[in-house]
């Protein structure tokens, strides 16, 4: 007659081959600190100093605490969307470069990235001029949506362009176009970065 076991026998059985890898839960544990740490650092909280904490960390979790960082950083290159351009972007940017640069300690990243913040300046000015332009062109149509309104209402009525779909399915359409001629040298871009971190 076999022996009946118990749900709790069974269980010790099957997870008795699974045992915790304690470097690897460590190495992920430093990934996620490397990631927070980015965080709090585009967040400009105080006493977040990136290359202090890369030198505090023992020497077998520094690179899991640098690919946090780079994750998260890296992920940030990106161009604004239609409408959501502004000098926060431009300061969001200026210190990703700053924290990637503690992280990758390349000489050759920071001329890297002088060329990548100037595109990116282009890119925010010829956006802004795009807007400006589309703005001006539609000014009249939005006038008289505003003087129909009105007089349904019978009170006056203001409408913001970013509010009015047609307004901004055009805008749309011309940024992503400009965009899109931008997003290759933004991609070439975070690749070098990328072979520099990997080096």
């Amino acid at each position: 007659m076999g022996v009946i076991k118990t749900a709790l026998e069974i269980a010790l059985e099957k997870t008795e081959s699974v045992k915790g890898d304690k470097a690897s839960i460590e190495l992920f544990e430093a990934r996620q600190r490397g990631k927070k740490l980015a965080g709090a650092f585009l967040s400009c909280e105080e006493g977040v100093n990136i290359e202090n904490e890369i030198k505090s960390i023992s020497v077998n979790l520094k690179d899991s605490l640098k690919q946090g960082i780079f994750d998260v950083l890296v992920s940030k290159i990106s161009l604004p969307a239609a409408g959501s351009f502004g000098s926060g972007d431009e300061k969001m940017i200026e210190a990703v470069g700053i924290g990637l640069q503690a992280v990758i300690g390349s000489k050759q990243f920071s001329p890297l990235y002088q060329q990548l913040m100037q595109v990116y300046s282009r890119y925010m000015q010829e956006a802004s001029q795009y807007e400006q332009v589309i703005r001006q062109q539609y000014a009249p149509k939005l006038r008289q949506k505003e003087e129909e309104l009105s007089r349904r209402l019978g009170r006056e009525v203001r409408i913001d362009p970013m509010q009015d779909p047609e307004f901004a399915a055009v805008l749309n359409q011309h940024i992503n176009a400009l965009k899109a001629n931008y997003e290759s040298i933004i991609d070439e871009a975070k690749e070098q970065i990328r072979n520099m971190f990997e080096a």
